[in-house]
């Protein structure tokens, strides 16, 4: 057994998964992703085929954070839908076999692109790749939630008065200095909060491109990742979320487009996507879109306060990378209050 979140003890794991996955057998070599903040991840090599062990990280956690048990079940709910997911296959609940909760799933044999503006394709491939972002999407939010086993994965009521507060708790609870803008954010999204209108889909938490694999020759998305932050609640988070990481910086730490001329490199804007959403689900143009986009700004801000705590603490899959995050929690709690403020 080991509590050291950048290895595994390779034997043990072989020995353990050859009882509990058809086919799987030894010896595996594995890798750790670097990317990631939140559970550690590794790639499996067997001589047959090629596996992914996500685990929770060991020490402390917060409450309901570091969810993998989630994460399998939803992305095994999703097999047969229009969202590809990897095949899942072994969640292991038994902390003593590599020290906490794992899943195994297949590993995809396909493309990432961490930077929307994609530099290393054409317009005609980077249009597509976008477009296939926003089919997904929408097929995301119309997943019949009770067909698929799921219409009790999140609790009832009014998803952002739940995810406000829950992440209010758990951004003070991993606090480390006073960040003015954040107490106004949180006081003010509790004050323009719009009525709840009663559409309960499943979300993803966390969608960007990032989190997808695609074909390596081709647009089609072969599998969403990082199911972490997954519930039901209200699509228009999903979206926002999109539009959010797009105002980033157009470098590897922002992965957005501030500054690109969308046109010019073949992708949409901010209206254009979220029309092209709007009509593929059936729906209406979408009003008081800024209070959403605010919304994603604070739980990210949530989000990397957390990192921030776990590096400081010496929990953190990248420490460096988790300290150098924790500069972004004022700038992303200001950009919050602007988008409030544009409506």
């Amino acid at each position: 057994m080991t509590d050291d979140t950048q290895t595994l003890d390779a034997p043990r794991v072989a020995a353990y998964l050859s009882d509990k996955i058809e086919g799987f057998s030894g010896p595996i070599e594995v890798e750790k992703f670097q990317v990631g903040q939140s559970n550690p991840t590794f790639l499996l090599r067997t001589p047959a085929k090629n596996y992914v062990l996500r685990r929770k990280p060991p020490g402390v956690l917060l409450k309901s954070a570091h969810a993998v048990d989630r994460e399998f079940r939803v992305q095994s709910a999703l097999a047969g839908t229009d969202v590809p997911v990897a095949k899942m296959h072994h969640l292991c609940e038994d902390d003593d076999v590599i020290g906490s909760m794992f899943y195994v799933m297949d590993a995809i044999d396909g493309r990432n692109h961490t930077l929307p503006t994609m530099p290393d394709v054409d317009n005609t491939r980077r249009g597509a790749v976008i477009d296939e972002m926003n089919r997904v999407l929408a097929a995301l939010h119309d997943v019949n939630i009770d067909d698929v086993g799921l219409s009790d994965y999140g609790a009832p009521g009014n998803y952002y008065e739940r995810q406000i507060g829950r992440w209010t708790k758990q951004y003070r609870a991993s606090e480390t200095v006073d960040v003015p803008a954040m107490n106004e954010l949180m006081e003010r999204l509790v004050e323009q909060m719009p009525a709840d209108d009663g559409q309960r889909t499943l979300v993803h938490g966390d969608y960007r491109i990032d989190n997808m694999m695609f074909e390596h020759d081709g647009p089609k998305c072969l599998a969403v990742l990082d199911w972490e932050l997954s519930t039901t609640g209200h699509p228009y988070a999903d979206l926002a979320a999109v539009i959010m990481q797009w105002q980033m910086p157009a470098n590897k730490e922002g992965r957005g487009f501030a500054g690109i001329d969308r046109h010019e490199i073949g992708v949409p804007t901010d209206a254009e996507f979220i029309a092209a959403y709007c009509e593929r689900r059936g729906i209406g143009p979408i009003d008081n879109f800024g209070f959403y986009l605010a919304f994603n700004f604070f739980r990210m801000t949530g989000i990397i306060q957390g990192v921030l705590k776990r590096a400081l603490d010496g929990n953190a899959s990248n420490p460096e990378r988790g300290i150098q995050m924790g500069q972004y929690v004022p700038v992303f709690a200001n950009a919050g209050l602007q988008a409030l403020n544009k409506g």
